[in-house]
């Protein structure tokens, strides 16, 4: 698993416009990327989870970072999730799992569906170090927003001073 302090592995995935985003591109802007692996477009938890941090953009603008959100939902379904939910960041696909692996966060089985996202985010330094990471086996469970947010401000204000 991919612990604080470690290098975070790179990727390349397709986002809702079939548009390939990597990580380490991202992270050349000098911003730090926040990485939200979800279970599931359109269930109830992940749409409230999605939505507040769609809620949340202009925190997270202030922090100057970057929010990714993975699934191993389909591009098309992601596309037609975020428009719905007019979420303003990327929503990548995960089709072939290989970035949940990774990451090493994946549910083997939840209630009859393989190999989905657990719940978790990650904050990625421009440096590409892990600064911050919050997951959990239950997919209930929401991660604590302010906290994203406040350590998004933390990582932004070390990279001014």
């Amino acid at each position: 698993m991919v612990e604080l302090g470690d290098k975070a592995p790179d990727f390349t995935l397709p986002n809702q416009d079939f548009e390939p985003v990597n990580l380490y591109e991202v992270l050349k802007r000098g911003r730090p990327a926040v990485l939200i692996f979800f279970p599931a477009a359109f269930s109830p938890v992940c749409t409230k989870e999605l939505c507040t941090f769609r809620d949340k953009m202009a925190q997270l603008e202030k922090a100057n970072a970057e929010v990714l959100a993975i699934s191993v939902d389909s591009p098309w379904c992601l596309k037609k999730f975020k428009d719905e939910n007019r979420l303003a960041f990327n929503l990548l696909s995960d089709y072939n799992r290989e970035v949940i692996k990774l990451y090493n966060v994946y549910h083997e089985d939840l209630k009859g569906l393989k190999m989905v996202a657990k719940r978790a985010v990650f904050i990625v330094k421009p440096d590409g170090i892990v600064a911050y990471k919050w997951v959990t086996d239950n997919p209930l469970n929401e991660p604590d927003y302010d906290e994203v947010v406040r350590e998004a401000n933390k990582i932004a204000g070390e990279l001014v001073a």
